[in-house]
């Protein structure tokens, strides 16, 4: 088995992450990796920002905003369950010869890229979404442009006790999503 596939095979999602998170240069040095996501026209139609310490606050605070006041506080908490959050965004470009959805699967290709480098240097990660991602309230949290739109945030952290664990995973039925002509 190659190196790639046994990382991949290994990669798990862990939601109970705790300090420390990778510092902005370990950070940035995953991130210009990114070269190698498969990208038509090589427009890199996606941005990363990061949350950490009180902006992370202030994502809570527009999820609570965009829900009702009911579970603000849990809202709240939510955008506190890692050290570092990672808000992943589609950043479409004008483009006659690449369509949207496929600026935003270079968008998606990152972040699953970014998770299995994450994973691969040891640390915690899972990609999360839910029902306020593309709330305007959550849209202004982040800065977007008008025409950018979030996919979801990587939580990162250090993983509490064993991280080698092992979670089995239910097979794939080949037969069903691997088909030849």
């Amino acid at each position: 088995m190659t190196q790639a596939l046994e990382a991949l095979v290994r990669r798990r999602s862990h939601s109970k992450l705790i300090d420390p998170a990778p510092s902005h240069d370990e950070l940035s040095q995953l991130v210009a990796a990114m070269t190698s996501v498969a990208d038509h026209s090589g427009l890199r139609p996606w941005r990363l920002i990061e949350l950490r310490g009180e902006a992370r606050t202030v994502l809570g605070e527009a999820l609570a905003k965009a829900s009702d006041a009911r579970d603000a506080e849990k809202l709240i908490k939510k955008a506190h369950r890692a050290p570092l959050v990672i808000a992943i965004v589609a950043s479409p470009r004008d483009s006659s010869k690449v369509p949207q959805w496929e600026q935003e699967a270079v968008a998606s290709g990152v972040a699953h890229f970014l998770t299995l480098m994450l994973d691969e240097a040891g640390w915690g990660v899972i990609w999360r979404t839910g029902s306020h991602t593309r709330s305007r309230a959550v849209h202004r949290a982040h800065q977007l442009e008008k025409h950018e739109y979030l996919l979801g945030w990587l939580y990162v952290g250090s993983v509490p006790g064993r991280k080698d664990q092992e979670k089995p995973r239910k097979p794939l039925d080949l037969q069903k999503h691997l088909s030849a002509l």
